[in-house]
């Protein structure tokens, strides 16, 4: 029963947390004229994703690969089929050209890249796939890229902050407070939530990977769930897309390329489908781009990823 009290309450601090948090970045982004897709791609992506780096990390720490790698590749997957699809039935999301041309690819390169490395990385071999301290170095040189492609955006001015009629700027330091209470919010509520996840999904005798995949996973999507969605009905849809797509690139470019730097993660057969998945994901969000209205995911592609979602998480289930 506490556990479940402790659930309720991590997810009350996770929606809260979510709310300050885009208060917060969105009126920094319009006091300093900067766009809210650099805000979503950057602020808020780092401080949703303070769960699955944590998480992982522990997890690198701990030698559980499983729940390292599920978190993250679980994690990726959600964000675009359940969190994206969500948002999407809250608010139909408009895309920018520049997040469908760059971003989008980036977040796909990004799960490309692991894959490539996963089976022929500096320490796999034939018998054994593996993320190694080397892989590792490549993947957060490829972070440092993507960050400078971000501060070259902002520097260029190619994207334009929409001005919102009526805006009143908050004060340097009431922005600041909401977004650093919003984070510490997000990452205690996540971390509240998941353990006791955990701990009631291990009472039931699931498995490690299993539990990476479906319990932590969305557990530590949650942040990016319950923010995409606030910042949806608030129509603020450049966050609630950079969110997501950040998330991604952060989770495997940064998460895992520190967790693999610490110690090399080792990879399972069954990974291969989860990577696959991801892949797949960032392919169907790519097209769709181009399917029905142009650079929009309505109603209808919302539902459309949440169904697949649910499908994901069934075949998971039955493959234990």
């Amino acid at each position: 029963m506490i556990q479940i009290l402790l659930l309720v309450v991590g997810l009350v601090m996770l929606v809260k947390g979510s709310d300050w948090l885009v208060q917060g970045a969105s009126g920094l982004a319009k006091k300093y004229n900067v766009p809210d897709i650099v805000i979503g791609l950057t602020i808020v992506s780092f401080g949703t994703s303070l769960p699955e780096l944590l998480v992982s990390l522990l997890s690198s720490f701990k030698g559980s690969s499983d729940i390292a790698l599920g978190n993250v590749l679980g994690s990726n997957t959600a964000n675009i089929l359940l969190i994206l699809g969500i948002s999407a039935m809250i608010f139909p999301l408009s895309v920018k050209r520049n997040t469908t041309w760059v971003e989008i690819p980036i977040s796909l390169m990004a799960a490309v890249l692991l894959g490539v490395l996963a089976h022929f990385g500096f320490e796999s071999t034939a018998e054994q796939a593996m993320i190694g301290r080397g892989d590792g170095i490549i993947l957060l040189l490829a972070f440092a890229g993507f960050m400078w492609y971000i501060f070259r955006l902002v520097k260029s001015g190619k994207e334009v902050a929409i001005e919102v009629e009526g805006f009143v700027p908050m004060p340097l330091k009431k922005t600041m407070l909401l977004i650093v209470v919003g984070i510490a919010g997000l990452t205690w509520g996540g971390r509240l939530f998941v353990d006791n996840a955990i701990l009631l999904a291990q009472s039931w005798g699931v498995s490690e990977a299993l539990i990476g995949l479906t319990v932590v996973a969305i557990g530590t999507s949650l942040p990016e769930l319950a923010t995409s969605a606030v910042a949806a009905y608030k129509k603020e849809t450049d966050i609630a897309v950079g969110n997501v797509v950040g998330s991604n690139i952060f989770n495997i470019l940064w998460i895992l390329g520190l967790s693999a730097s610490i110690k090399p993660l080792r990879f399972n057969n069954a990974t291969n489908f989860d990577i696959a998945t991801v892949i797949a994901s960032s392919l169907l969000l790519f097209a769709v781009m181009f399917f029905g209205k142009k650079h929009n995911v309505g109603r209808w592609k919302g539902l459309l990823f949440v169904l697949l979602y649910i499908a994901y998480t069934w075949y998971l289930v039955q493959r234990g």
